[in-house]
């Protein structure tokens, strides 16, 4: 075996075959040994010692020695795993060595893998928080060991259990064990990452130190592990704040598609749409042209709540790119928002030469190959598409302007394919979902923001009101009268089908209780995975007000625009994000009439979900929202990080709890720049040559 070192590769501490679980950890970007060390344990406890059962108080944890009489697994059929597995409730009779008294275990919703494993044991330690039912003593989901695997280790001195998450379907013991073979000597080689002059300003402790306590290896109390956090923290919002200043940088170094607004008449743009501008619009469009004039591309955020009219403002910033005889990207999230923008992006422009086109996954190759020969002769000055923008044959022949419609729906490299194929064109991302200063500050802190807070006039406020069981007929009494009003009707559901999840209302049977209350009405369905062709068919019927009520999943969520929609019901909103929600009361109350946002709640929803609700009743303030959904589900799960396949952008830090630590960190490193502190100019330089994308965004 080489001398091992923080760097080496995990696989070094093998001699012969390489574990699968080491091959799992390095498809998740741990690959040294020095990585492994940023994965940090989800809890540390302190232990007492293996002790008699007599001696034991309930509520308190209890760690014995004991030996196993029996085990009983009965299934719970209201519990299903993955591929439908019914899940086991496992009970387990053990006699506690010490006071020879019998003990309970219990385990719930556990797979049947767990029973076999628990079966090829005889003598445990376990540990656990200590019970009692019908005067028997318990432990409910207790940790167990084989008491012959029971060889204390530098947290086992200081009577810890260290407790490490899955990653990557590697699990926290094995994770444990693979901590269990770094040879105490490599912990003496991690050096410092963080200025001497700003460790001492912070009062902060040193990385080694903080590594080795918040593993539980050194000096462990809560005090000293909360000092560990802060100090972690710290370096993970300092390292965020250069990787944002070497972001910018590199941009800026980057050459721009010249767009020259002398030659742009301004108000000839402005008069081609059918209504005035609110100062908010022209105030981003006044943005947009000032970053048209620097010698580096345009990174712009704009942001504003649905329906402020950030799209018109998108397509005023196009036609000025297309007057300088270039051409224009418009990417968005799914088919039947690139319809609708191809709709009334044609309309608005009907009476002009401008060829405006569609590419989608669903358009036929023959139209296809037409298309892409169009793109890459010039032909086409603005093309809108999904991701089918991103394919090895889209071509441009001077493509000058990106426009993602929220962005946050695509993935990392999808977002940035274009750009990197398109030297020096301008970008600009639009978002419904308004960015808290904080997430301004770091995931977005290389871009550009221009803010729209003002509605078009005559948009009358969206009225929003929570439905129980007990007002829920006076719900449907009051969907009747709009429906004889000729408005129309959106029911939004979580799901498409029956769910395991008796407890999760589907559109199916939504579906069909519709149509049987409302059978005078026409009642229709919409979902994701519905054929391109349909669901644009469905969604046309009802922009017609052939549909009167329509039940559909989250796809209405995203730039659906049917004025005539005055009323929408979301089921089961306990399911859904703050922010989604908010996104979909956008979409009623777009025409002359009010709006109205219902919330049909169930009995059996918890305080903290009935708490979401209350804020989205009381509130009409995207930021307001944004921020308690921030607060409450994080900001990957604000954005949706999981379906674009992005990970947490943090190991430890909370940009809302750490707040303070997220200020003194961008102020410490704006101070030592202009200070220029040649520490921290050494640590920009070497972010720089690894920084390859663009931005972030």
């Amino acid at each position: 075996m080489n001398k091992l070192s923080l760097s080496s590769p995990l696989k070094e501490f093998y001699l012969k075959k390489i574990p699968e679980s080491i091959i799992k950890l390095e498809e998740a970007g741990i690959t040294s040994i020095f990585d492994l060390l940023w994965i940090f344990p989800l809890s540390i406890l302190k232990l007492p010692s293996v002790s008699s059962l007599s001696n034991a108080k309930e509520n308190e944890i209890f760690k014995g020695i004991g030996t196993i009489k029996s085990i009983k697994a009965n299934p719970n059929f209201w519990a299903k795993g993955k591929k439908g597995i019914v899940l086991q409730n496992i009970t387990m009779h053990v006699e506690e060595n010490l006071s020879s008294e019998i003990l309970v275990l219990k385990w719930f919703n556990t797979y049947p893998s767990v029973k076999k494993k628990l079966q090829a044991l005889d003598k445990i330690v376990f540990w656990g928080t200590l019970s009692s039912y019908k005067n028997q003593l318990q432990i409910i989901n207790p940790e167990v060991i084989n008491s012959e695997e029971f060889t204390p280790s530098a947290a086992d001195d200081q009577g810890l259990t260290v407790r490490y998450p899955t990653v990557n379907t590697v699990s926290g013991n094995i994770i444990k064990k693979i901590f269990e073979k770094i040879p105490k000597s490599l912990w003496d080689e991690i050096s410092e990452t963080l200025p001497a002059d700003l460790i001492i300003k912070r009062n902060l402790l040193g990385l080694k130190a903080s590594l080795m306590i918040i593993h539980g290896l050194a000096d462990w109390s809560k005090e000293n592990e909360d000092r560990a956090k802060e100090r972690l923290i710290y370096e993970e919002f300092f390292t965020e704040q250069v990787k944002v200043i070497c972001r910018r940088e590199k941009n800026q170094l980057i050459k721009s598609k010249q767009i020259n607004i002398k030659n742009i008449d301004y108000e000839e743009i402005i008069h081609l749409f059918p209504f005035t501008m609110t100062e908010g619009q022209i105030n981003a469009l006044r943005d947009i042209q000032n970053s048209f004039q620097k010698d580096y591309p345009m990174m712009r955020l704009l942001q504003g709540d649905v329906g402020c009219g950030k799209t018109a403002v998108a397509i005023a910033a196009s036609l000025m790119v297309i007057k300088e005889k270039k051409q224009v990207a418009l990417m968005c999230p799914t088919e039947t928002l690139a319809w609708q923008h191809y709709q009334s992006i044609t309309s608005l422009l009907k009476n002009t030469s401008l060829k405006v086109e569609l590419l989608l996954g669903s358009t036929p190759s023959k139209q296809k190959n037409s298309l892409y020969q169009e793109l890459e002769n010039g032909k086409i000055d603005l093309i809108i598409g999904t991701h089918s923008l991103i394919q090895e044959n889209v071509k441009f022949l001077d493509l000058a302007l990106l426009i993602i419609d929220e962005q946050h729906k695509f993935g990392v490299n999808q977002r940035l394919k274009l750009l990197k194929d398109n030297q020096g064109a301008h970008c600009l991302i639009m978002t419904a979902t308004p960015i808290p200063r904080s997430l301004r500050l770091t995931q977005y802190g290389d871009l550009d923001i221009s803010t729209i807070t003002q509605m078009p006039l005559g948009r009358k406020p969206i009225k929003t009101k929570i439905i129980t069981p007990d007002t829920f007929k006076k719900f449907l009494t009051f969907i009747n009268t709009r429906l004889t009003m000729k408005e129309q009707i959106y029911i939004v559901v979580p799901a498409i089908t029956e769910s395991e999840n008796l407890d999760i209302m589907n559109l199916q049977t939504v579906l069909k209780k519709f149509s049987s209350i409302f059978s005078s009405f026409q009642v229709e369905g919409l979902h994701g995975q519905m054929k391109s062709d349909k669901k644009a068919q469905v969604f046309n019927r009802f922009k017609n007000q052939e549909i009167n009520i329509l039940i559909a999943t989250s796809v209405v969520e995203v730039g659906i625009d049917v004025p005539n929609a005055t009323v929408m019901a979301i089921v089961n909103p306990e399911r859904f994000g703050l922010s989604s929600l908010h996104q979909l009361r956008g979409r009623v109350g777009r025409g002359g009439r009010p709006g109205f946002f219902f919330l049909i709640n169930d009995k059996n929803v918890g305080a903290e979900s009935m708490k979401r609700l209350n804020i989205l009743e009381n509130h009409l303030d995207g930021f307001k929202i944004a921020e308690e959904d921030l607060k409450i589900r994080g900001e990957g799960d604000l954005f949706g990080v999981d379906q674009s396949g992005a990970q947490r952008p943090y190991k430890l830090a909370n940009i809302i709890l750490h707040s303070h630590l997220l200020n003194y960190a961008k102020e410490d490193l704006e101070e030592s720049i202009k200070l220029k502190n040649p520490e921290i100019l050494n640590l920009i330089q070497l972010h720089q040559q690894s920084i390859h994308v663009t931005s972030t965004i």
